[in-house]
This record gives structure tokens, C-alpha cells and sequence, in this order.
């Protein structure tokens, strides 16, 4: 599937690892832990295998609360013993997450070009408040759209239709931009062109449909759309 820009009339885009870097959540960690990379490492995976297990056994939770779970599994899993508070003060991380150097500047970019500008994400409402605020892109974002308004992660096709609904536009008229390949997957499954922000140079998927487009910065997707 190759990228249609005139089929775009609106864009959604991830907000962890795609607008916002999660590496500063092992630095938390490493002021905590003698070894914080495989805590860090288990924590996120653990995180998200939550969320996808969730969306099939109907135990859906918030996912900061997925996240605060996930993080005591990885510290249990790894020997490391954190007081309650401590664990708070790491989690309260994603509230303060770097924002990676082309978001502003690209999101400009693209609502200068006429593009209305979602975020499509897993985070609860709070979540996806602190992370607008400390991004300072509130002027750039039409609206947060979350898993909890349907209580359905990620890659389930219902968030994904859920958006467009939101959107006001038909889903094959979004593109969706994510750093993460399993939502690729999600919204390409829900109608949507999926484009893959692959900034650390990382192979593509063995697995499943390649991605309409890939990008390393947001500065791609521009010139994408203005092709």
C-alpha cells in the first residue's frame, strides 16, 4: 500500500515514543535501581502486553493504572524493591515527558498546510492533558482522543473507527502517525493509512502489512503530503 496524500483530510498521531520520548521513564528509574535498562525494558513491554490482553478477557483499567501494574511486575521481576511513593514519583514521569525536536515545529508545519492535527492514544484523559500541556501544543491539537472513551486499547479497530467517529471524517480519509509497528497494524486493519515514525533507524516488520509510508521526522511527512 503506497501513501495517498490527497486521500489525507485529517492526521492522528500516537503520543508515547511518537510525540513524547519515554527513555526519560528509565532515567526515573535509574536513580532508583542499580539496573535500570531491563526494569525499563520489562516495564513497557509488560505495559503493553497488558492492554492487548486486556481488550480480550474484558478487563479494561486505565492505563496509567495498567502502567503502575506493569511497573511493579518489572521491579518484582528484577529483585528491585521500591517503596509506594518511589514508585509514584517514577510513574509521575509521564506527565514530563521530553518532547521529541520536530513535534512543534512539524505540527506547524502541517496545520499551516491545513491539516487538522488528533491525538490517538492510549493514555486516560489526564494523561493525555499533562502531556499536551507540557508539549505546549494545545494551539496545534484539535482534540485527545483516548482508549478510555471506549475502553479498548490499542491495535483493537474499534478505537481506531471510535476516532474517526470523533474526527467527523470516513476512516479512509485519516492518516494515522505512530512510532509503535502494532499500530501501524491497527489502523491500516481499521481502514486508515498507517505511517510509521522509525527515528531510530530500526529494520522494517516481518509481519504483517508494511506501513503507507515511512518517516523519520515529521519534517517527512510534510514533504509527503506536499508531494
Amino acid at each position: 500500500m503506497s501513501f495517498d496524500a490527497e486521500r489525507v483530510s485529517a492526521l492522528l498521531f500516537d503520543s508515547y515514543s511518537t510525540l513524547v520520548d519515554v527513555a526519560a521513564a528509565e532515567r526515573a528509574l535509574a536513580e532508583r535501581v542499580d539496573d535500570p535498562e531491563p526494569v525499563s525494558e520489562l516495564w513497557r513491554a509488560r505495559s503493553l502486553e497488558y492492554t492487548m490482553v486486556a481488550n480480550h478477557v474484558d478487563a479494561y483499567q486505565p492505563f496509567y493504572e495498567m502502567n503502575r501494574d506493569a511497573l511493579q511486575y518489572a521491579l518484582d521481576a528484577t529483585g528491585a524493591d521500591l517503596s509506594a511513593d518511589e514508585r509514584d514519583e517514577i510513574l509521575a514521569v509521564y506527565h514530563e515527558l521530553d518532547v521529541f525536536d520536530d513535534v512543534r515545529d512539524g505540527l506547524e508545519r502541517l496545520t499551516g498546510a491545513g491539516y487538522d492535527c488528533y491525538i490517538l492514544s492510549n493514555g486516560n484523559p489526564e494523561m493525555l492533558d499533562s502531556l499536551v500541556d507540557h508539549a505546549d501544543v494545545d494551539d496545534l491539537i484539535e482534540a485527545t482522543i483516548s482508549a478510555d472513551e471506549v475502553e479498548l486499547f490499542k491495535p483493537h479497530a474499534d478505537l481506531y473507527r471510535h476516532a474517526a467517529e470523533r474526527v467527523g471524517e470516513p476512516v479512509g480519509e485519516l492518516a494515522h502517525v505512530t512510532a509503535l509497528w502494532f499500530d501501524v497494524m491497527g489502523a491500516t486493519h481499521a481502514g486508515m493509512q498507517g505511517v510509521w515514525v522509525d527515528r531510530k533507524g530500526d529494520p522494517p516488520e516481518t509481519f504483517g502489512p508494511e506501513p503507507a509510508l515511512t518517516i523519520e521526522t515529521f519534517y517527512d511527512l510534510v514533504d509527503a503530503l506536499d508531494a
